[in-house]
């Protein structure tokens, strides 16, 4: 235990418009821990969530004044009941959260993994702040140009898949890969990117395991470097520019995956600026 006596409970933070649920836990003799849990209904809640959390003038009770990783804050997305961190390696900040789903021959839609995006808020002020530090978030909602530069710019970026569907082979993920990353491969770059796309695909070999609860990193490194780690494992890493880009408009593109999480991430990164 971190302290060797109790503080008293701790009442959640209070957030300025309606929810779907929150519940700020804190643990016996004065460990802290914090769940802000999310529908797919409610996304504007873990905006203001994070937006509290993160605010420069946000101060956390004495229970939590620790850093906020230290403090155990992560967001549940409540439809899987997912938990995402809401920091991670001291500076990716959570952006947003969403599902991915797949039509199973039409007839219903599965959920095959929760994600969240995460991205350096450094690297944020850094590269975007002179050109768009003056607007404010609502203004930058939707801003083409601001979601591209955000692709292209060299800052640093995490996308966590975090698998709920029991089923999942590898081969599937590979296959699934070859189709979303290989079309983005070619709206960016052109037909001539087989070889980069095998050798992203290549990366989830076939006697990889990924049962319910594995956790992939996509993840954008300074160079435009795109390391894959599974369960904390890396599996390889490739320095392209293009493929960085193609792996991130998956999520926040203007085809993404998830629209509501996309329109969240949008929202997030231009609070941070």
């Amino acid at each position: 235990m971190r302290f060797p006596f109790s503080f008293p409970q701790p009442q959640p933070p209070q957030f300025p418009r309606p929810f779907t649920a929150f519940a700020a836990v804190a643990a016996v003799a004065g460990a802290s821990a914090a769940v802000v849990a999310v529908s797919s209904s409610d996304r504007p809640f873990l905006r203001n969530a994070l937006n509290s959390f993160f605010s420069p003038g946000h101060s956390l009770p004495l229970w939590g004044a620790l850093s906020l990783a230290d403090s155990g804050v992560s967001v549940l997305e409540s439809k899987t009941g997912t938990s995402f961190p809401s920091v991670l390696a001291s500076s990716h900040k959570l952006c947003g959260i969403g599902l991915r789903k797949k039509s199973v021959l039409g007839l219903k839609n599965i959920d095959v993994y929760a994600f969240g995006v995460y991205a350096d808020d450094d690297d944020i002020k850094t590269h975007l702040s002179a050109k768009y530090g003056k607007f404010s978030a609502s203004e930058l909602q939707g801003n083409k140009e601001f979601i591209g530069d955000l692709m292209d710019n060299d800052i640093s970026m995490t996308v966590r898949l975090q698998i709920v569907y029991g089923r999942l082979s590898i081969r599937s993920v590979r296959s699934a890969f070859e189709e979303s990353v290989g079309s983005r491969l070619q709206k960016f770059g052109g037909s001539d990117n087989k070889e980069l796309l095998q050798r992203f695909t290549s990366q989830f070999r076939d006697e990889i395991k990924i049962p319910r609860g594995s956790v992939i990193h996509l993840s954008r490194e300074k160079g435009h470097v795109l390391r894959t780690s599974i369960d904390g494992q890396e599996v390889g890493s490739i320095e392209s520019k293009l493929l960085c880009k193609s792996i991130l408009d998956l999520y926040f593109g203007e085809e993404a995956f998830d629209k509501q999480a996309k329109e969240e991430i949008e929202h997030n990164v231009a609070s941070y600026l």
